[in-house]
């Protein structure tokens, strides 16, 4: 960076390859004095500043006729304070020694400022006032002498011709006005320069035979006159009447001399009008009375735009973007002017602020310690708003600083398109400018806030606020462009990225962009900048991320994607609030409710349990359409289960798989959905296929009514036999239906079996998927929850426990029933024994035990035992009147049952014979009343009946109810036993008792 303050030789700036500043102003006196404007050479490049913020003075001026006029008012207000004349040295002057030579014997009552000879000077206190650094040397150089001179070096020049140097007026012209005001002084000793209308007084200075030629002439007395009109008419001190005759005469003069030439020069009748009409307006007071004070350029903004040129001549001709090293000195001049422009240290401060501000603007930007002098030159404006509320002050101030924030708010409210690496530097300050002008405009001008208590804004704040915001949307929707010309760019690519993925990716980028660079320099004025910006980032990507979910039916790649990346971008996003306001009275709460959820991973939860309620409909479906085509033939798998159940384990297997490919952060939360919709399926799966196989009773035979049996009968006639029992109507049903026959029902069971084992392997299988999802923690394998079939392993086991009951009984009571029911001990127990039921029972063994899993054999043969066990001892009890028994059929009866139990035992090779004990408990109870006789059992079933039904029993026995429960000490089992037996006794006994009928 270049610095602002260089070692310089009267004006002297990176002149050593080109002619310098004395060179010039001594070529132009000598070549071309007869031109009023200076043309210097310089290196600079052009200008760019601002507008003016001070109103327009009028079109007709010029920026030649503004600096001519603003050197003219320094020049006469550098005079000496006493009033005494000003020394005038003729620009041709051989002797330029240091000593006043003895023409100019009267030089020491100049200005000694003015004419102070150019030294080596201590650094300047503005400077470091400021902040702006010093040159590298303090000492002053000499200029070389111009082309021609025969480079004979010249003194060091005074002030004054550096200030001349600086504003490019050329000698002839200093000369010129310089001699006017000689005469000026000379005409009027004693009065102050302010009290002096000072175009008036040149106008009447010079003729036409002053100038060169008449052009130059006409140029300067229209200067003169339009500077006139701008400072008496167009903005004069106090406001002007439509009817003041004064007024009129002068703008009729004015117009009429810009027509035509007026003759100038003393005593010339039309200078005496031009006067008499300019004192009468100059002279005005806030009465209406003349010669209170005289007011010709201390108007507003004329006066401003003059001293604004004046402050401008602090910056080297050479180089614009550097201020000259003698301007502690130059500036103390330029403050003398303050008289006849009607300034004050407030007002300077205002335009020194525009100035220092406007000249960083004008070179590019490059030399931030002019941004920082202007900012530090603000501080002093600010101190000044709270000291007066003038209105012309107030309206001044308003212009200028509004210009400035404009300025500065142009590049704040989009920072990240106005700074980078190269020009981060500029940003603490054009924020510290921006929150200043914002801060006087609204704090010290604003008459709505003061009607406010200040308490209540923080102007800082909600401008930091505001820039924030701005720029982020700003910088948002770029983003937004180049995330949809990516996609573009990348659409013939193979699985290119969402818009929404790219922009996610993005605006992450931009948020740690923000943190690191830009929310270290915004925290100076607002504490949670960092929040703030995140949470304008997570606005924005919110709205257009709740576009897209709402348009998304399904769980797509390009969904799943946009939402993963949504959801990591809004953790880093809260990370990044959260730290911001860490030191919060409120822990970030405020943010925080700023940033509603993107929801992100409910929005992909939702789509995932989408997914698999879908998939669970579609298994349903399959369910259902291929249970009612399934045959339930053994030979249809090799493991003797039913194809549909092979099918639906690879669906439930494929659909695992399915679940742990899809790219989301949260298998295990989900997980559980997915086993529970499988987990029902199953179940259903199981529910469907054991529907109408029916039960134990369904087979059972309902119990019949207690009758005798027919003693006279010893002979079971064909003719005489009745069905004995009612049998479940659905046992019809089915006889006919193959797919409920015993072997389809083996199948089932053996179905249910394999499930059930798949099942434990499928559960393994789903740790396993599980420990290599990416978003699996330790705490997802701690317990079972969610990763285990819960109701469909049950559902198995109760499956093949209901049609294990339903296989033994149904052999037994429904495909044996013809042997079993209808043969075994009718008539004469001796001729109608148990072998032909035993010899059907082997052969059905024989087939389920080849039919059905080696792992639920054993259940389906001891239920087939239970069964039979059950049907012998139905047999026996409750028979009905075909059966009759005596005592000495107890052997026979203990025989056969020994004989049932062998079939089981297999001689070893079948049930243990723990099992069988334990089921043939019951029979071996009741079978001893066989062997008793009839006295014994009547007793028996007295004292039973007693016992259970108390003293009412005593005078009349009840009929006990069937409970089928049967005990040797049960009243019914004992009366039943009664009643089958062929006994004199027992057929008293009853016929007395109960007059049972013999027949049902």
């Amino acid at each position: 960076m270049a610095s602002l303050f260089r070692d310089r030789t009267l004006g002297y700036s990176r002149r050593d390859s080109t002619t310098t500043a004395a060179a010039a102003v001594s070529t132009m006196s000598s070549g071309s004095a007869a031109t009023s404007s200076c043309r210097f050479s310089t290196s600079s490049s052009v200008l760019s500043p601002l507008p003016s913020p001070f109103p327009d003075l009028t079109p007709s001026l010029s920026a030649t006729d503004l600096r001519e006029t603003a050197y003219e008012i320094f020049v006469a207000a550098c005079r000496t304070s006493t009033g005494k004349a000003l020394t005038y040295i003729p620009s041709n002057s051989s002797d330029r020694s240091p000593s006043p030579s003895p023409s100019a014997s009267n030089s020491n009552s100049s200005s000694p400022s003015m004419q102070r000879s150019l030294t080596s000077t201590a650094a300047s206190k503005m400077k470091k006032a400021l902040g702006l650094r010093s040159s590298s040397s303090s000492g002053i150089k000499r200029a070389e002498g111009s082309p021609g001179s025969g480079g004979k070096p010249k003194k060091p020049v005074t002030i004054g011709e550096l200030m001349r140097v600086q504003m490019k007026v050329s000698e002839n012209v200093d000369s010129r006005i310089r001699r006017a005001l000689l005469r000026i002084a000379a005409g009027q000793v004693g009065r102050r320069i302010e009290s002096t209308v000072l175009p008036l007084e040149l106008l009447q200075q010079f003729k036409a035979a002053d100038f060169t030629d008449q052009r130059e002439y006409d140029a300067w007395q229209k200067r003169n006159l339009k500077i006139l009109e701008a400072g008496l008419l167009l903005h004069p001190h106090m406001p002007l009447d439509k009817s003041n005759t004064a007024a009129q005469r002068l703008r009729q003069i004015i117009q009429a001399a810009l027509d035509r030439p007026i003759e100038t020069g003393r005593n010339n009748e039309s200078m005496q009008v031009l006067r008499t009409a300019v004192m009468a307006l100059a002279n005005r007071s806030s009465d209406g009375s003349l010669f209170e004070s005289c007011h010709w350029a201390d108007g507003l903004p004329l006066n401003l735009r003059l001293y604004e040129i004046l402050l401008e001549a602090c910056f080297d001709v050479n180089d614009e973007a550097s201020i000259i090293e003698e301007v502690d000195e130059l500036m103390d001049l330029i403050k003398k002017t303050w008289g006849i422009l009607g300034l004050d240290q407030m007002l300077h401060n205002i335009c020194f602020s525009w100035v220092l501000f406007n000249r960083y603007v004008a070179t590019g930007q490059v030399e931030n310690d002019l941004l920082d002098a202007a900012d530090s030159q603000l501080a002093e404006v600010a101190k000044d708003a709270k000291m007066t509320k003038d209105p012309a002050y107030a309206k001044i101030l308003n212009s200028t600083l509004t210009a400035m924030l404009g300025w500065a708010e142009k590049r704040l409210l989009a920072y990240h398109d106005t700074f980078d690496a190269g020009n981060i530097e500029s940003m603490p300050t054009i924020v510290s400018i921006g929150v200043s002008a914002a801060k006087i405009l609204v704090e010290d001008i604003s008459n709505e806030y003061r009607r406010r208590r200040k308490g209540e804004v923080d102007v800082a704040r909600s401008r930091i606020d505001t820039y924030i915001r701005s720029s982020l949307r700003t910088a948002f929707a770029q983003l937004m462009e180049k995330a949809d010309s990516s996609r573009r760019a990348s659409r013939h690519q193979a699985n290119p990225l969402p818009v929404l993925a790219i922009l996610a990716k993005d605006v992450g980028e931009l948020a740690s962009k923000e943190k690191e660079i830009f929310s270290p320099i915004l925290k100076r004025w607002h504490p949670f900048a960092a929040g703030v910006a995140v949470a304008t980032l997570h606005v924005c990507y919110g709205n257009e991320l709740k576009q897209f979910v709402s348009s998304i039916t399904e769980l797509t790649p390009d969904a799943v994607q946009v939402l993963r990346a949504a959801d990591k971008l809004e953790k880093d996003l809260v990370q990044i609030a959260v730290e911001d306001s860490v030191d919060s009275d409120d822990g970030g709460k405020a943010i925080i409710r700023e940033m509603p959820p993107f929801e992100a991973e409910g929005a992909m939860a939702n789509m995932v349990k989408d997914w698999i309620k879908t998939r669970i409909d579609r298994l349903k479906e399959w369910v259902d359409r291929n249970l009612q085509q399934e045959v339930w033939n053994p030979q249809a798998n090799e493991g003797g289960f039913a194809p549909s159940a092979v099918e639906v384990l690879r669906i439930i297997d494929e659909t695992l798989d399915a679940f742990f490919q899809l790219p989301i952060p949260m298998h295990p939360a989900l997980l559980p959905d997915l086993m529970g919709g499988l987990d029902r399926c199953l179940q259903y799966y199981v529910s469907k296929a054991k529907s109408g196989c029916g039960s134990r009773n369904t087979y059972v035979p309902s119990m019949p009514a207690l009758t005798r049996c027919t003693i006279a009968t010893k002979l079971w006639k064909k003719k005489d036999k009745t069905l004995n029992t009612k049998r479940n109507s659905q046992v019809a049903t089915m006889n006919g239906d193959n797919s409920f026959g015993v072997l389809q029902l083996c199948v089932r069971i053996n179905t249910f079996h394999r499930i059930r084992t798949e099942l434990e392997v499928l559960e393994k299988r789903i740790i396993t998927l599980l420990r290599n999802s990416e978003s699996a923690h330790v705490e997802d394998f701690s317990n079972g929850l969610g990763k285990k079939f819960e109701i469909s392993p049950a559902a198995c086991v109760e499956g093949i426990q209901q049609l294990s009951d339903a296989v033994g009984y149904r052999i037994v009571f429904h495909d044996l029933s013809p042997v079993l029911w209808d043969g075994l001990y009718i008539g004469e127990p001796s001729s109608s024994r148990i072998e032909p039921f035993l010899q059907e029972l082997e052969k059905n063994l024989t087939i389920i035990s080849n039919t059905v899993n080696e792992r639920v054999r054993t259940r389906i043969i001891v239920d087939i035992m239970r069964a039979s066990f059950d049907g012998f001892l139905l047999v026996l009890l409750a028979g009905g009147p075909s059966r009759i028994f005596t005592q000495q059929d107890s052997q026979i009866i203990e025989d056969d049952f020994k004989s049932l139990k062998d079939v089981f035992w297999a001689n070893g090779d079948g049930l243990p014979v723990d099992v069988i004990n334990k089921y043939s408990t019951t029979v071996r109870d009741v079978l001893p009343l066989f062997r008793a006789d009839a006295e014994s059992l009547i007793e028996q079933f007295r004292r039973s009946t007693l016992e259970t039904y108390g003293s009412s029993a005593k005078s009349r026995l009840p009929l006990p109810p069937t409970s089928g429960q049967w005990n040797p000490t049960e009243p019914n089992t004992l009366l039943r036993v009664l009643c089958y037996r062929n006994d004199e006794a027992a057929s008293k006994f009853l016929k007395k008792t109960y007059n049972l009928p013999k027949k049902l």
